[in-house]
């Protein structure tokens, strides 16, 4: 009976141990267990460090662009003269500007002193013809510029958008638009593939759209143009999100436009209505008003009145005008 116990137990002792260190080997096991292994084990440290230094050098290049564009931005604040002239949209030269200029003041100044005005009179509105018209004039052209550019913008990047997506080079599909917009999108587009010809990189190109047309939808362009160019990036995606943002900036302009029509009447009635009584009064009995400019009083008051109406209105186009 002993024997028999004995070999009964010494046959479970090792039947256990080929169980333990037999069945993985045979069933496959062990080999399971290491592929779930190698699956579930960490990434080495080498290839996180290489990951991570990817991320960070392609965040440090798009910010290092931004600060960069920045940077030029703030030392090109102030505009010169010819780059004035240029985003009105003339051709001319920055001496010929001078020269008109100076003819204009000369010629008010003249024909102020034959009409029998006071030198200083004349010397005033000759100042005021030979600086503030010009400029004026200016500013009016580069507004009237940009407001056209601004209506077909969003077209044309959604052609460039298309452009990719369909497989054409960055610079063909700007042909097209050379081709086919117009003024004076035409003209910019056509620059930047001149200055990229040259030998300037396409994206530096795209960022100077921004010297020539001061604004902030063309830098956003520049900047998407550039950022993709050096660190790469899916462009029609890019350029996608910047055509809805522009859209969406011309519909609030709109909106803003139509809400500020109501205000914006009330201050051309109010402004307007004071010389409106004084040409009626004028009119209807012409000695009880000229006392205001033949007597030295009456000039006084309206030299007062002219600057403190100048005020008004300056602060009501202040208030009803909306930057976004």
């Amino acid at each position: 009976m002993q024997p028999l116990a004995l070999f009964f137990l010494v046959t479970v002792a090792i039947g256990g141990v080929a169980w333990v260190f037999l069945y993985p080997i045979l069933s496959g096991e062990r080999k399971a267990d290491q592929r779930r292994a190698n699956v579930a084990k960490a990434e080495p440290a080498a290839a996180r460090t290489n990951a991570r230094s990817g991320q960070k050098s392609r965040r440090d290049i798009v910010e290092g662009t931004l600060k960069e564009l920045e940077q030029r931005h703030r030392k090109d604040k102030s505009v010169s003269l010819t780059n004035r002239i240029a985003q009105a949209g003339l051709t001319w030269s920055k001496r010929r500007f001078m020269i008109t200029a100076g003819g204009l003041g000369a010629a008010v100044f003249f024909l102020m002193l034959i009409t029998g005005t006071g030198l200083l009179v004349a010397l005033a509105l000759a100042f005021a013809a030979s600086f503030g018209a010009p400029m004026w004039a200016l500013s009016f052209l580069k507004k009237r510029r940009e407001n056209k550019f601004l209506d077909v913008f969003p077209d044309a990047v959604d052609i460039i958008v298309r452009g990719v997506k369909a497989g054409l080079p960055l610079l063909d599909c700007m042909k097209m638009i050379v081709n086919e917009a117009p003024e004076p999108l035409k003209s910019e587009f056509r620059a930047i593939i001149d200055t990229q010809s040259v030998g300037l990189p396409l994206g530096e190109a795209c960022a100077k759209l921004y010297e020539h047309m001061p604004l902030p939808e063309a830098n956003f362009f520049g900047i998407v143009i550039l950022i993709q160019q050096k660190a790469g990036g899916n462009l029609s995606e890019a350029l996608g999100n910047l055509s809805r943002v522009l859209r969406d900036r011309k519909k609030m302009k709109a909106k803003i436009q139509a809400m500020s029509m109501e205000a914006k009447a009330s201050a051309a009635i109010i402004g307007c209505l004071p010389i409106a009584v004084m040409g009626l009064v004028y009119i209807s009995s012409p000695e009880y008003i000229s006392l205001l400019w033949t007597e030295p009083f009456g000039r006084v008051m309206m030299a007062g009145s002219l600057l403190w109406m100048s005020m008004g209105v300056l602060v009501m186009k202040k208030m009803i005008n909306f930057d976004f």
